[in-house]
């Protein structure tokens, strides 16, 4: 079936030099004809239930859709070689970040300068969007998911992700990639979830890491193959190889990350030069600056496109970098990206990128989707539609130094335990809650809890010194915004309150912070302050939200949820704002990217 000959490649380590036979022979187990074979060994864990074959199931629809770009809007349908029938429309749809956000809901955007709510999203919207985004292409159109799909939501929670499966299954997506809060339920469930998707799962650096017959395998195929309008093509997948560090580290135990420059280039060169690809395109759920990172990698040579995730950017016109160029589909199923390409005898003759709205007020929700989204919440409805609370201003979770959900968050810590200093960690998820027009209120229910905090974690006190606290914050600026994208964790700016800190982004890392204020006085670097975090499942008891050498580490008893339903319950209707807790000397207090420097704006 393949040639015997090694692989080379142009690379001086060694260990990129060739395919060896064990690697050649798991090529052979996961390419399209032969993908049971690798699954066998889900069977060891005993996940035999939802795999299936994986080959490519029918597609049902798929429809041009033009006019909404910002990038090279124009309509490939007028293009010649595809009017006189010399040619094939390859589409690929790619959604990312939905976390679990099952209904339609308010979306934040940028118009002149300002804050702009408008209903998106929805599966029953989405669904509808992407069998007309089919229809006039049914052969010839991939409908890819980039990760953190079944965590973001109560459904999500309650049922460790098992609700939101039959929901993607019944969109119909074709190729599925792990994202960093895909551990969140631990790696059992991960891998029940995963593979009870109906499409084919790939990611390249997800090992298992059991010390058992497992160790050092890859949990999911590293990529696929597929022949399609009238080519070959290849997707190989990356999670974040930080995702231990991020999460809590409880979630990744039993897998092993590693980062994508480790082994992309043999893939690369296998799908190119073994398996003739025309076109590889990489899955990645890495955040935007190391994305962008990675596209100015040499080992991504020959890679056309990185579709990517995680960071929740919108991006409208594919980013450039020095090998491969970058996409990102924004976040809650809000937004779908549109990849066509123009192939005439095997040849790509013409691409155009678009990122389209789900919008409701243009695709009718689908009726089948919305009986099964209500059939899947009946049994927490009661629970979850409960109003615990009401706000006067929008929550907003889109700021990258300070957003008014996390300083709810921080002011109901403050109030329950009067530490000095409260912290939330950098969370990107949970869509805005918007006050009705009318009323000027919004509720806050059960539900929007669970998207703003997915993890209903215990609060924890414990007390560091100035001088620790000092270090701590440099190096969680370093994390935000490191010059070396690989180092960013994708998450924004850690929140708090009763702190005070300014600092300037394009400084050299430890050097960032320029001052920080306690209660509003100097922070004294010998004194000992008392704060309050959520506690992460895996750290030593002595670090608490990543601060390490906390002494006195004491739980209160309290989860996160138990403190802000206590809070809104004595002070609603609420009013958070951002409030300058904390400032950059070189970027806005509305920063909407911690990426610069590439022309990107979010919007």
């Amino acid at each position: 079936m393949h040639e015997k000959d090694s692989l080379h490649v142009n690379c001086s380590c060694d260990s990129c030099l060739q395919l060896n036979e064990a690697e050649k022979k798991l090529h052979i187990e996961i390419s399209q004809n032969s993908r049971r074979e690798f699954f066998k060994t889900a069977g060891k864990l005993g996940l035999g239930m939802g795999i299936g074959g994986g080959l490519i199931s029918p597609l049902a629809a798929s429809t041009l859709h033009t006019g909404e770009s910002d990038y090279k809007a124009r309509s490939l349908e007028k293009s010649k070689v595809l009017q006189n029938g010399k040619a094939q429309l390859l589409t690929l749809l790619h959604t990312a970040d939905i976390h679990s956000q099952l209904n339609i809901h308010d979306e934040f955007f940028i118009e002149n300068g300002k804050p702009v709510y408008k209903k998106r999203g929805g599966f029953a919207t989405l669904k509808t969007m992407v069998n007309e985004l089919r229809k006039k292409n049914p052969l010839n159109t991939l409908v890819i998911d980039g990760g953190d799909c079944f965590q973001g939501s109560g459904i999500a929670a309650l049922t460790e992700g098992k609700a939101i499966i039959p929901l993607m299954n019944n969109i119909g997506y074709d190729i599925m990639l792990p994202g960093n809060w895909e551990v969140v339920y631990g790696k059992e469930m991960m891998m029940k979830d995963m593979f009870a998707y109906d499409g084919v799962k790939v990611c390249a650096n997800m090992f298992h890491d059991t010390k058992d017959e497992l160790d050092d395998e890859l949990i999911f195929p590293p990529y696929f193959i597929k022949h399609i309008a009238g080519i070959k093509i290849g997707f190989i997948g990356y999670n974040d190889p930080l995702t231990p560090k991020r999460q809590s580290p409880a979630y990744s135990d039993g897998i092993r990350f590693t980062p994508p420059e480790k082994n992309v280039m043999k893939y690369i060169r296998l799908l190119r030069e073994y398996e003739k690809c025309e076109m590889v395109f990489l899955l990645t759920h890495m955040g935007l600056a190391q994305q962008v990172g990675l596209a100015n990698m040499a080992e991504v040579k020959g890679v056309d496109y990185i579709l990517g995730a995680d960071t929740h950017e919108r991006i409208r016109k594919p980013i450039e970098g020095k090998y491969t160029k970058v996409t990102e589909p924004g976040a809650f199923g809000s937004f779908i990206s549109k990849l066509d390409i123009v192939i005439e005898d095997g040849k790509i003759k013409e691409q155009n990128y678009q990122l389209l709205d789900v919008d409701p007020s243009r695709y009718k929700e689908d009726e089948e989707m919305k009986m099964l989204v209500k059939k899947t919440k009946e049994p927490f409805e009661k629970e979850l539609n409960k109003v615990v609370g009401k706000t006067s201003t929008p929550l907003v979770r889109y700021y990258v130094i300070e957003t008014p959900m996390d300083n709810l968050i921080t002011d109901a810590l403050m109030w329950k335990f009067n530490p000095d200093i409260a912290l939330s960690n950098g969370f990107r998820f949970c869509p805005p809650l918007v006050p009705d027009p009318k009323t000027g209120m919004a509720d806050i229910t059960k539900d929007f809890l669970w998207s703003m905090l997915p993890v209903d974690s215990e609060a924890k006190m414990g007390t560091a010194t100035g001088r620790q606290l000092w270090d701590w914050m440099e190096k969680e600026l370093e994390n935000a915004f490191a010059k070396d994208p690989a180092n960013r964790f994708g998450g924004w700016v850690i929140r708090f309150k009763g702190m005070q800190v300014n600092f300037t982004i394009n400084k050299e890392m430890g050097k960032r912070v320029n001052w920080i204020k306690i209660d509003s006085s100097p922070i004294d670097h010998k004194r000992e302050y008392k704060f309050v975090a959520c506690e992460r499942e895996g750290d030593p008891d002595t670090t608490l939200c990543r601060v390490d050498g906390v002494k006195a580490p004491t739980r209160s008893g309290f989860t996160l949820h138990n403190v802000i339903e206590e809070y809104l319950k004595k002070f609603s209707p609420i009013a958070p704002k951002i409030e300058g807790r904390c400032t950059a000397t070189d970027a806005p207090g509305n920063l909407l990217t911690q990426l610069s420097g590439v022309g990107y704006e979010f919007k």
